[in-house]
């Protein structure tokens, strides 16, 4: 008997997954490994930072997507290199796999511009953990607002400052001022939540710079109707617990906000520069891999690159954006690539197809940039709903989102407030422990024996 191909897929995204689908049928073994058991819908990643979904509702077990996959398996573990001469991949736990075709789909992270300590006042958001380690902050920040003593401390407190106006800035902002101005308003009794500032920064000159103007103009008297102040031109220098730092055409600001939320920028996953150094492929100034028309690595037609990890500049000289819909259907070129192989062919060229750029602001408001067609209000947002209910690629998580968006649109609840004792934010409300000097002794043996 023959010995199948062996096809090891790095990364359970868009780009990971579309890839091992695409080759259900293939006469070859097929191996997706990533970190989580979940495959995640990134889109919809403010919404459940927000309160308007659960985490369950936008993720699904890679398990249970694959498991009538006959030729495919799925591994939870951690890569941490790469032997392209060997065509082997080692996971942390000393873990040796053997491929024939590698695909390299790891996605991406956030990119704080040589600050990554500003991570720990200002996280981004990419996974399930960031989602709702956001929505810890953004609640804690209302309850701790009501706890203010005085009027500085509580205008600190609901004051929120969002790092990046592109898509998911503008979509945050959006979102977060809906919940406080409608949604948490009856919750509390000693402040009003529709008092809540929230700034929109960004270095470019305008929010959505990537779309048409006047689509861009429109999204920002929405933002503005909504109650958001956007600033642009200007650049963060420093951001600590109590605000960032502003470099304007005027100066230096200080911006006192007890909540930073970062959407600025991403940079590749740390597999790029390593495979670069062992395979002398370039990367870009975000630390993706260039590859070649077909995908591939050059000097290695057996490793693809997909998704976030990619710079693909063979569809108009510039890179591709890092959106799922490119993802989805990179990784369906490369899985089709991999089967035509098998069967001695060439692969087609590869051809992009946009289908426009969306980004919803608020309830009954998003904008779209559809080829020549601008689309605003209603009719975009509508648009919006569909295109994202059907890139939800589990049934039960289609049928969730549709509900909960019909009945947070009907009364403007959010029924995912929750903030979980794990939070590490919850440290904030706990009483400090005695200090050694003045607990009794017996109260020590007691606390030692407890």
């Amino acid at each position: 008997m023959d010995r199948l191909h062996e096809v090891v897929i790095i990364g359970g995204g868009f780009a990971g997954l579309n890839a091992a689908l695409e080759m259900k049928k293939a006469k070859a073994r097929i191996t997706l490994i990533d970190r989580r058991n979940h495959h995640l819908f990134q889109p919809l990643l403010y919404q459940v930072a927000t309160g308007g979904l659960s985490p369950a509702d936008i993720s699904a077990p890679i398990r249970a997507l694959l498991g009538k996959q006959k030729n495919t398996r799925v591994l939870l573990g951690n890569v941490v290199d790469i032997d392209p001469n060997q065509r082997t991949v080692h996971l942390e736990d000393g873990k040796v796999i053997d491929y024939d075709s590698l695909i390299l789909a790891t996605g991406a992270n956030h990119a704080y511009f040589g600050n990554d300590h500003w991570e720990a006042d200002a996280p981004g958001l990419k996974t399930l953990e960031d989602a709702t380690r956001i929505r810890h902050k953004i609640l804690l920040a209302f309850e701790k607002a009501e706890l203010a003593e005085t009027p500085e401390e509580r205008k600190q407190w609901l004051t929120f400052a969002i790092v990046g106006a592109g898509p998911t800035g503008v979509e945050l902002a959006g979102a977060l001022a809906e919940l406080a101005g409608h949604t948490l308003r009856k919750d509390f009794r000693d402040i009003d939540t529709a008092e809540t500032t929230i700034y929109l920064l960004d270095g470019s000159d305008r929010v959505l710079p990537t779309f048409a103007a006047d689509t861009s103009g429109k999204a920002l008297k929405a933002l503005d109707k909504l109650g958001v102040t956007v600033r642009t031109g200007v650049m963060v220098t420093k951001i600590s617990h109590l605000g960032a730092t502003l470099k304007t055409s005027d100066g230096n600001e200080s911006m006192l906000a007890r909540t930073v939320l970062w959407a600025a920028g991403v940079r590749a996953s740390v597999l790029g520069p390593l495979l670069a150094q062992k395979t002398g492929a370039e990367i870009d100034s975000a630390g993706r891999l260039k590859v070649t028309a077909q995908f591939n690595l050059p000097g290695y037609p057996d490793i693809y690159v997909a998704g976030d990890l990619s710079s693909y500049t063979h569809f108009d000289g510039k890179p591709l954006p890092g959106t799922a819909a490119v993802a989805l259907q990179q990784g369906r070129y490369i899985g089709k690539a991999i089967l035509a192989g098998l069967k001695g062919k060439a692969a087609r060229p590869f051809k992009y197809i946009h289908y426009g750029d969306l980004a919803v602001i608020g309830r009954s408001a998003a904008v779209a940039d559809i080829g020549k067609m601008r689309l605003s209000g209603h009719p975009a947002w509508w648009f919006w709903l569909l295109v994202h209910l059907v890139k939800l690629v589990d049934l039960q998580n289609r049928m969730t989102v549709l509900l909960q968006w019909g009945w947070s649109y009907i009364t403007r609840k959010r029924s995912a407030r929750l903030i979980t004792p794990s939070s590490e934010f919850l440290t904030d409300f706990r009483e400090p422990p005695p200090t050694e000097e003045k607990q009794p002794e017996k109260s020590r043996e007691k606390a030692l024996v407890i």
